[in-house]
């Protein structure tokens, strides 16, 4: 049963929950992984798998091993028992986690369990198979931070992170209540150009899953359909596609001043070429003084845009019965 709470306040809450998240991240305790670890898998859907993408975009750099993320019923072949997967399903019962998390049992790979109970839970319990508990109750993709930061506190366990992320991640909380205001009186007016509107969200590649992140909330927050693309890749290939005046477009570029020169002079060029089809283009820039704090910076500002947009658009943000109605029907069968 979910805690009777609008997404407003599940927003407003988010740099408590990643405090909460830090308190919890530093009592985990792994005892039945070792190494040699050569390569690690995060496995998880929607709200409980855009923290790995998120991980893997701020620690790609550090990391000396491949680190992926699964969002689907089967894992890769090369899982075996130098593989370290991470299983991230906030109610513990995904189907396609546990499915997941049932192969990486028959693969005999080292596993390491993210949830607020269910059968993932159960399995880890029965399995001996480390696991952290975090509160449960409320809908996963309001959830980011116990998986996000949980991750980073395994990583940094097993030694495949040496960076400081402790103190980024404090930083990152005090900028987040820092800007607060100005994030929330940001996201009303970015909320404002995007009503009745088709939102195309482009961002530099490195910073990819922060996109993925804004068109999720968009779509189970706003309600709405929208897209996204990373650049420079869309140069390859959107790019051609605009070629029809449609101002239903509105075309969002995140952006950040670390950002690769040469994506911030495409970015440039691109503008021209969207003013061609659509009147409609807005650019967000974060703040922030490192890599966490610019990403969740845009990831908060982003989560508050879709809750004022589903205020205009006079829609339920927490509400989510079709994807209700999908697990019921699967249920059946």
């Amino acid at each position: 049963m979910e805690k009777v709470a609008t997404m407003d306040r599940y927003i407003a809450n988010f740099s408590e929950q990643l405090s909460e998240a830090y308190a919890i991240g530093q009592k985990i305790e792994i005892k039945n992984i070792h190494q040699p670890i050569k390569n690690i898998l995060v496995c998880g859907l929607g709200g409980s798998g855009i923290g790995g993408n998120i991980v893997k975009c701020l620690v790609k750099n550090e990391l000396s091993v491949p680190f992926d993320v699964s969002k689907d019923y089967n894992i890769p072949k090369y899982v075996n028992r130098e593989t370290l997967v991470i299983i991230s399903s906030y109610s513990g019962n995904t189907e396609e986690t546990i499915s997941a998390m049932e192969q990486a049992i028959v693969q005999e790979a080292q596993i390491f369990c993210i949830t607020s109970g269910g059968k993932v839970t159960e399995v880890a319990k029965k399995r001996n198979i480390d696991y952290v508990t975090v509160p449960g109750g409320m809908p996963p993709r309001t959830c980011l931070g116990y998986s996000f930061v949980q991750q980073l506190f395994v990583l940094h366990h097993l030694g495949f992170i040496d960076y400081d992320f402790q103190s980024d991640l404090l930083s990152t909380i005090n900028l987040l209540d820092r800007e607060e205001g100005a994030i929330q009186k940001e996201a009303k007016e970015v909320a404002a150009n995007l009503h009745n509107k088709i939102p195309v969200i482009y961002i530099d590649s490195e910073m990819e899953a922060v996109a993925v992140r804004f068109r999720q909330q968009l779509n189970e927050n706003s309600k709405i359909l929208c897209w996204h693309h990373a650049i420079p890749e869309m140069n390859h290939n959107e790019l051609v596609g605009w070629r029809i005046n449609d101002d239903r477009l509105c075309v969002i570029l995140l952006r950040n001043k670390t950002d690769h020169e040469r994506v911030q002079q495409r970015m440039e060029i691109n503008k021209e070429v969207f003013k061609k089809y659509t009147p409609h283009i807005t650019e967000v820039n974060s703040k922030g003084e490192t890599q966490m704090q610019r990403m969740f910076y845009h990831i908060h500002l982003g989560d508050w845009i879709s809750f004022y947009l589903a205020e205009l658009r006079k829609v339920d943000a927490v509400e989510v019965d079709v994807i209700d109605y999908l697990k019921g029907a699967l249920a059946k069968s």
